[in-house]
């Protein structure tokens, strides 16, 4: 990957847009733009699969799929099959700087809807070519969003049983039964894959690389669960045996208790790890580099018996290792993957990252322990990993900085040199681009100035994440000349 280069984190529902929720419309150009201006090279963004219930785009309803809120209306009626009076007074939402998932989900699917049924013939020999192109997910997912309209939204294990095992008969009877709304679901992954293959086109060929991500885990209810439940701990009824979790440490004397249903190694191994490598293969073709979360889950993994109300009782298992990665590169090549190496890692898994070769994370949120030396202070930093702030997981810095301890705070002040004159984000921002790191990437937020009003995620909490977006007027020229400025002087 890497050359000493510095990327913005902003994920595509945080873009604006006249519509309740960032899209692959006008405001993505723009931001592509804003990028080339201000001399990045990476945009990075959060998992681009469809989002159930939470909206976490780390719990997602496939592992292949786009989700349908990504779609640009606009660019639906300039190719004739969306007339603006079918969405233009429609309420998405009315704050600006947040997301009312409810309404999108309700107003947007429906518009979605009206333009596939005015579609026609008018995509048929590209359909075809796409369809041929995705067909090792592709029905399985549109046939499981089908389904899940079926009934009434429920999870698949809820479903009748003969078609939640899958039962031949009953797979031929839905097939037909809702073939019109399994093109649909079809139609719907052709645009979102067409709208997206154009911008990432457009941020290529300015120089910008794209960085996706990855969640290490499958959700349960997912159409990757549903229809290649071998690839999971399931028992005979596609229950669960075994979910994901991490181990009580100092943050929580119960651990954490993640839910999804762990992998059945054994299984991937004796087929060459196909699925995965399928999986790989989609997020490399929409991706320039690929953020692996959880990238310790490889060497070993914390699994709890299902049903438990904590993660106490759970125990480390040793995952692929690094058989897998040399399966991968025997099937894809070199793939440009970073490692999100974060929380406490024994020494097998530093080995197993360092074995590996993908750069690591260091966050300087995690750096500032009055009390002690840290791996995320700068002075301890190595050029082969990727340096941030904070992640999507973390407050933005203003916010970080009024709720850390005073000594810490303190700390931070004094190393980084931070002042008021410049503004304390910006001596955070001079922090990742000083670093040795090869690769510097900053929040949206961070660069702004932003709180806690802004942050993406509250890790264990539940409503009110994943809805921030960015003001209209915020990308200024001002802006772009102020970080071009910081990455010319470090060397970016």
């Amino acid at each position: 990957m890497m050359e000493r280069k510095s990327g913005i984190l902003m994920h595509i529902t945080s873009l604006s847009s006249p519509y309740g929720i960032g899209t692959f419309g006008k405001e993505a150009y723009d931001f592509v733009d804003f990028l080339v201006s201000s001399s990045q090279k990476y945009w990075q963004v959060l998992p681009m699969g469809p989002t159930g219930a939470g909206d976490s785009p780390y719990q997602s309803l496939s592992s292949f799929a786009g989700n349908p809120y990504f779609i640009d209306l606009d660019f639906l009626n300039k190719e004739g099959i969306l007339k603006k009076s079918s969405y233009d007074n429609l309420d998405f939402g009315s704050d600006p700087e947040k997301i009312d998932y409810g309404k999108i989900f309700i107003n947007k699917m429906k518009v979605l809807r009206t333009a596939y049924e005015n579609t026609g013939d008018k995509y048929n020999e590209d359909m075809k070519v796409f369809k041929e192109n995705n067909k090792i997910w592709l029905e399985d997912y549109a046939m499981y969003m089908a389904l899940k309209s079926e009934f009434a939204l429920k999870p698949w294990k809820e479903w009748d049983r003969s078609i939640k095992l899958r039962e031949k008969s009953a797979v031929e009877y839905y097939r037909v039964k809702l073939n019109d709304e399994i093109n649909y679901w079809i139609f719907i992954q052709y645009v979102f894959l067409k709208q997206w293959t154009a911008l990432k086109n457009y941020a290529n060929e300015r120089g910008i690389k794209i960085i996706g991500d990855i969640p290490m885990y499958a959700a349960e209810d997912s159409a990757d669960t549903w229809a290649n439940s071998e690839v999971f701990m399931l028992d005979g009824n596609k229950n669960p045996l075994l979910v994901s979790g991490c181990p009580p440490d100092a943050f929580s004397s119960t651990g954490q208790l993640w839910g999804n249903p762990v992998y059945n190694w054994g299984y991937l191994e004796n087929t060459g790890y196909k699925w995965w490598i399928d999986r790989m293969r989609k997020n490399v073709e929409l991706y320039d580099v690929v953020r692996i979360d959880h990238f310790r889950g490889f060497e070993s993994f914390w699994e709890v018996p299902c049903g438990n109300d904590t993660a106490v009782d759970g125990k480390w298992v040793q995952g692929p290792g690094m058989k897998f990665f040399h399966k991968l590169k025997s099937k894809l090549g070199n793939v440009d993957i970073i490692a999100e190496d974060l929380g406490y890692l024994t020494e097998d898994v530093k080995k197993f990252r360092a074995e590996s070769g993908y750069p690591g994370m260091k966050v300087l949120e995690f750096a500032f322990n009055f009390n002690e030396d840290s791996d995320y202070l700068p002075h301890n930093h190595i050029k082969n990993c990727v340096v941030y702030i904070g992640t999507h997981d973390n407050e933005p810095i203003m916010g970080w900085l009024q709720n850390v301890k005073k000594d810490d705070a303190d700390f931070a002040k004094k190393y980084l040199r931070l002042s008021h004159e410049e503004g304390y984000n910006w001596g955070f921002i001079r922090g990742v681009m000083a670093s040795v790191a090869k690769l510097a990437i900053v929040q949206m937020q961070d660069y702004i100035g932003l709180g806690n009003e802004s942050r993406m995620n509250t890790p264990a909490t539940i409503g009110g994440n994943w809805c921030w977006r960015i003001k209209k007027d915020c990308l200024t020229g001002k802006l772009a000349h102020k970080i071009r400025d910081i990455v010319k002087l470090y060397r970016r």
